[in-house]
């Protein structure tokens, strides 16, 4: 170790979701993006942490592709490679895991909060991360070791995230205090933004999780009422309300609309008058609406099929369809967390087919049947959809671009107008 589904015959029949709407069930083959891809903006967030991914030299390749890392960079995560001495059961791995991570903590002293990150690699051998990480965490005092699994076999890259903040739940400390808690990694631009906006309706205790450094993660318990600031934080959300939190229901903060609704649950469950809170947002929310004038002129009447990748679909399909204009064909996602899209859903347009899961054969032929002016998808089927001569958005843009709030409704409705330019200036 060194530091550098078959598918089956049919889909199955539609469900009723919790607003009614007929929902389409896939079962077969995905395409899907690896959860170690979310290293590359936790690693940004939380500025004291450093991520360790235990796996093959495909985990290292990713990462540094992903992530952009030039070479006199030093950034906060690596991958300690397992190779096939570790593989084959030659070496004890755990032992060349302690001796790296010594190293590494010798090098790095300002490192504060170390997660060992499990792969496919260290899951297939069933490499035990966890009591690795108990055992590392009691070894060096100072530093808090924990882990996650950011592994791509049945999941999708943004649920890296969620296993990451999922892990520090139970590590942060009990308080009964009322406070409002923001969860989600947001960029500090953006989490200033809605500090202000807390501040200014008079919510005096805001809390975000994840803290800037592993010294500040908030404390939580009966008394926090947490807002999501994504919505593929399932298995966050149900640790948090185990630890006695209250999860505030709202549509997500995306455009003008999106974040005037989740601002406003906060405010109600703080007792905010609605006249205090028309008077902050009102600023906020016209900049936005004026800012989104331009893309929409680009975007209004044009078709969008969503692809199941990053679990924003929903959200997204409804800031496109309600604020810029659009026809939503298709809307897919990999999974439909009923109560954390409880308020979305009512939202979404009765023409468009909400699918969850994928069969990417059948669903390629939906999207060739329908021929889309926009394609919202993966990495993986950008290219040959583009090749086809079918405009394509890479949905990974979503969550490596800050997009919540009043002040980025305008870049987000760009994300989306941008194929259509890049269109026009190729058309020969």
């Amino acid at each position: 170790m060194s530091v550098t589904l078959d598918r089956p015959a049919a889909p199955a029949p539609a469900e009723v979701g919790c607003d009614t709407r007929p929902i389409l069930r896939e079962r077969g083959q995905r395409e899907v993006f690896c959860g170690l891809t979310g290293i590359v903006w936790m690693h940004r967030k939380i500025q004291d942490a450093f991520f360790l991914v235990v796996g093959s030299r495909t985990c290292a390749h990713l990462l540094q592709s992903a992530a952009g890392v030039m070479i006199f960079a030093e950034p906060r995560f690596a991958t300690a490679i397992l190779d096939e001495r570790d593989l084959a059961g030659l070496a004890d791995a755990q032992d060349e895991l302690d001796r790296n991570v010594a190293r590494l903590l010798e090098r790095r002293p300002d490192i504060k909060l170390l997660f060992l990150v499990g792969s496919c690699p260290s899951e297939v051998i069933k490499l035990d991360l966890h009591r690795a990480a108990q055992r590392l965490d009691r070894r060096f005092n100072g530093v808090r070791v924990l882990n996650y699994s950011g592994s791509g076999i049945e999941t999708t890259f943004t649920q890296g995230e969620d296993a990451c903040l999922a892990a520090l739940v139970p590590e942060l400390p009990q308080s009964d205090v009322a406070q409002l808690m923001v969860v989600g990694a947001l960029a500090d631009v953006v989490e200033d933004q809605f500090s202000r906006l807390f501040a200014a309706l008079g919510i005096e205790r805001v809390a975000f999780l994840p803290a800037r450094r592993a010294g500040g993660m908030p404390a939580v318990g009966p008394g926090t009422k947490f807002l999501l600031a994504q919505p593929f934080l399932a298995e966050t959300g149900r640790l948090l309300e185990a630890r006695g939190a209250r999860h505030l229901a709202a549509p997500f903060p995306l455009g003008a609309e999106g974040t005037t609704l989740w601002l406003r649950a906060a405010a109600q469950a703080f007792g905010v008058s609605p006249t205090r809170f028309g008077e902050v947002t009102a600023a906020g929310e016209a900049r936005a609406r004026q800012a989104l004038a331009a893309p929409r002129a680009r975007l209004e009447g044009k078709s969008v099929f969503f692809f199941p990748d990053s679990q924003l679909e929903v959200p997204m399909a409804r800031f496109l369809t309600r604020e810029c204009g659009m026809e939503a064909i298709e809307i897919g996602t990999p999974y439909l967390h009923r109560q954390h899209l409880a308020e979305e859903m009512p939202l979404l347009p009765e023409s468009a087919l909400l699918s969850e899961g994928q069969d990417v054969e059948r669903q390629l032929d939906r999207c060739h049947a329908a021929r889309p002016d926009l394609v919202v998808c993966g990495l993986g089927l950008a290219n040959p959809l583009e090749a086809q001569g079918i405009t394509t958005k890479w949905s990974i843009e979503l969550v490596f671009t800050p997009v919540q709030g009043y002040d980025q409704a305008g870049d987000l409705a760009g994300l989306f107008a941008r194929p259509f330019a890049r269109r026009d200036l190729l058309r020969v």
